[in-house]
């Protein structure tokens, strides 16, 4: 059983727009050479690549890697904002903050909505709502007590900043003295903390973007790790670990499970609209069997080795098609471009093995 793309076309931007329109690209490394950074590692190789794709759509492209350019407004029609980890708490939300002052519509979400996503306590509580099935988790906010009541049972637990990316100050403990001291830890660092239980298992990475005006699910994949009781680090994740990845992602093709997963997510994603692009992540228990949510990721990394660039190629679109596609479809609902015929067939991710029966066409 395979996933695939069936009867669906790339978004494109006309050519007369990607003259006339004058596109902000900014992200923390946008002006590097695309070299491994110390502290971001491959991040640094990701934001030059994107940059490199967007010269080479043939955009009118301006770019930065500094918030202070939208500290006075630019002389731009759009922005691509991927400046989201600043080095302060909720920065994911300042670019949408700025280009909302300065009324430059720009790609992804709003800025309530981007720290909706980015506070994995609410992202939570609203699937809990929407009737997800996860684990039990507590947050504690900084200056606020540690209260032992509040953990989640369990012999093994996860603490994390609530508002991390790429597991950055992950951590586990066996005992109740391990998660206080991490909780604190964090705490002292600046972040307010999450703590759920360990779940032996793998990570099931459901990308979403927009496809003629409707959110549209692309292949699912697993992150398959080698020992899955290992806790995957940020080190490994931004490849600074100095060793082989203990973790492959590859398409994810147990038909009974993807009902479900497609479920779940098509659930949870009005909560978000529009957003132009994301990532639903679950965690699949090695033992049972059981899919339990974990969090959203909206503006996920876009670079051709990850996920969403991945589960894109499994459907037959080169990364240059879904980076077009998703600027296309955000230039649209910004009404910077003149929206496509009516008649136009909106396509459907589908799963060749239930015979042509479509993932999620947003209908």
């Amino acid at each position: 059983m395979t996933q695939r793309l069936i009867d669906a076309r790339p978004s494109t931007i006309p050519n007369r727009a990607k003259k006339a329109l004058r596109i902000l690209y900014i992200a923390k490394h946008a002006l590097s050479e695309g070299h491994a950074d110390g502290q971001d590692g491959t991040h640094a190789t990701y934001h030059a690549e994107i940059r490199q794709v967007l010269c080479g759509l043939g955009l009118n492209l301006v770019v930065a890697d500094r918030y202070e350019v939208l500290f006075d407004k630019p002389d731009v029609d759009f922005v691509f904002p991927l400046l989201n980890r600043g080095g302060f708490l909720n920065s994911e939300m300042m670019l949408p903050l700025l280009c909302n002052r300065l009324r430059i519509p720009y790609l992804g979400g709003s800025p309530i909505i981007r720290g909706l996503s980015d506070d994995k306590h609410l992202t939570k509580t609203v699937a809990r709502a929407r009737g997800l099935a996860m684990a039990d988790w507590a947050i504690y906010r900084r200056l606020a007590p540690i209260d032992a009541q509040r953990c989640p049972r369990a012999d093994r637990w996860v603490i994390k900043p609530n508002a991390s990316s790429a597991s950055w100050g992950i951590r586990s403990a066996h005992d109740w003295a391990g998660v206080r001291d991490a909780v604190a830890t964090l705490h002292a660092e600046g972040h307010d903390a999450i703590v759920e239980p360990f779940i032996t298992g793998h990570d099931i990475e459901v990308s979403v973007i927009t496809v003629g005006g409707k959110p549209v699910i692309l292949p699912v994949m697993i992150v398959e790790q080698q020992d899955p009781a290992q806790l995957r680090s940020y080190a490994e994740k931004r490849d600074l670990a100095g060793k082989p990845q203990s973790y492959a992602i590859q398409p994810y093709n147990d038909h009974a499970r993807l009902a479900e997963i497609h479920a779940a997510t098509q659930a949870l994603i009005p909560e978000f609209l529009p957003f132009d692009y994301g990532r639903f992540e679950f965690r699949i228990d090695a033992t049972t069997g059981a899919i339990q949510f974990m969090e959203v990721n909206l503006n996920c990394n876009l670079w051709s080795r990850k996920t969403i660039a991945m589960a894109a190629r499994l459907g037959g679109w080169s990364h240059a098609e879904l980076i077009e596609t998703i600027v296309a479809e955000s230039l649209e609902r910004n009404g910077l471009i003149p929206p496509k015929s009516l008649k136009k067939t909106v396509p459907a991710w589908q799963i060749a093995a239930t015979g042509g029966v479509p993932a999620f066409a947003g209908s």
